[in-house]
């Protein structure tokens, strides 16, 4: 077990293909709190299916931070675009939350992309959620220009929009990941 900033046992692990239906359910609980910003259609969003969730399980690219009991209280999942970790999704049960999970969890993420010798963790937020792009800009992430923004960052962006999901503004993030002593990406 590691203790949360909040001083709560939790440990992060892997995810393991029996936490993957708690998964869908975590994020629509975390989901649920854009409904007090208006947001419905984002309260809304389907999760993830468990077909999808496994793709990044038994690919070793989620992670959960579990109770004392080993059930799943928040969870990650990252994919590699543009030689960066992208962080596809970050959820933590409003139940658990301030507890610095979501940190814990990058912190995983980030140790992951540094052992594949990724440059940097990106990602895209809505810029005006307070758990959002203000929350990621606290933990050093910077918003990306869009005229910087990478081929798979435009990507990811234009499936966001399609899905409606620019009627609230958001941005590009990336934050450069701390290479270990004697590493160089060249």
């Amino acid at each position: 077990m590691s203790t949360a900033a909040g001083g709560v046992d939790t440990a992060i692990r892997a995810a393991r293909a029996e936490d993957l239906p708690a998964l869908g359910q975590i994020e629509r609980a975390a989901g649920a709190s854009f409904r007090t910003l208006g947001m419905h259609a984002v309260a809304d969003d389907p999760s993830l299916s468990v077909a999808s969730l496994a793709t990044f399980q038994e690919d070793g690219r989620a992670w959960v931070a579990a109770d004392e009991a080993g059930r799943p209280v928040a969870y990650l999942l990252v994919d590699v675009v543009d030689a960066t970790a992208y962080v596809e999704q970050v959820s933590v049960h409003p139940d658990h939350a301030r507890q610095g999970l979501g940190r814990t969890l990058l912190e995983t993420a980030e140790a992951w992309a540094t052992a594949r010798r990724l440059a940097a963790l990106t990602l895209t937020a809505f810029a005006e959620v307070p758990w959002n792009a203000p929350y990621y800009e606290r933990l050093g992430f910077r918003v990306v220009p869009m005229g910087e923004l990478t081929r798979g960052l435009r990507r990811i962006r234009e499936h966001e929009a399609a899905r409606g999901l620019d009627r609230w503004p958001r941005v590009s993030m990336r934050r450069p990941v701390a290479l270990g002593e004697g590493m160089s990406l060249l």
